[in-house]
């Protein structure tokens, strides 16, 4: 009998890009981790909680300290929560949901607007191997803006300082400073200003 999966043993799968065969120890890994997860954002959801209580219930959810400029106006769904990485002065508004097995880095002074989704597992297109799954990560880089209802699928990078308008699906990365839209996104224009580090 081999050894039970470790978070950092599902992490290191998952940032290989491995695949997650249905029923392997990796996808029970995962389903366990997941249980844990939602307990967590069934507390982050259930009844008022202050920005505080919301940044520590964070910080259980993702395993590491959420700074305190971080502002998630509940409710927020997350399935896994320990592949999140949220930057410093990060604004995520109401019913975002996050799935984040992949992984999921948001930079710095970055806006996510209501209703958006991120998503970092493909399933596999065979209908035999349906459960089995490819991650691929999403990176929001630094000032990003997210309009409300956008999604984002497994795989893109969001260039600092760029634009997504609202109800769009992102389906490749998006250039720095520059503002897409649609589905999928494309790009509309550069929005005139230059991303420069702090």
């Amino acid at each position: 009998m081999s050894d039970p999966v470790t978070l950092a043993d599902f992490l290191a799968h998952v940032r290989r890009g491995a695949l997650i065969r249905g029923g392997s120890p990796e996808h029970h890994f995962m389903h366990g981790a997941a249980q844990e997860a939602l307990r967590i954002v069934a507390d982050i959801n259930t009844g008022y909680r202050t920005p505080e209580e919301v940044r520590d219930l964070l910080s259980e959810l993702t395993g590491r300290p959420v700074h305190h400029s971080v502002t998630v106006f509940p409710p927020f769904h997350s399935e896994f929560g320990q592949n999140l990485e949220i930057g410093r002065d990060v604004f995520i508004n109401l019913g975002c949901r996050f799935q984040d097995t992949g992984g999921i880095t948001i930079g710095d002074g970055s806006l996510i607007g209501h209703g958006s989704t991120l998503t970092t597992l493909n399933h596999s297109v065979d209908p035999e191997r349906r459960t089995d799954m490819v991650p691929a990560p999403v990176t929001i880089g630094r000032r990003v803006w997210l309009g409300a209802g956008v999604t984002v699928v497994p795989g893109v990078t969001i260039g600092d300082g760029a634009v997504v308008g609202a109800g769009s699906v992102v389906t490749r990365d998006v250039a720095a400073d520059t503002i897409v839209a649609g589905v999928p996104a494309r790009l509309i224009r550069e929005t005139g200003y230059a991303s420069s580090p702090d």
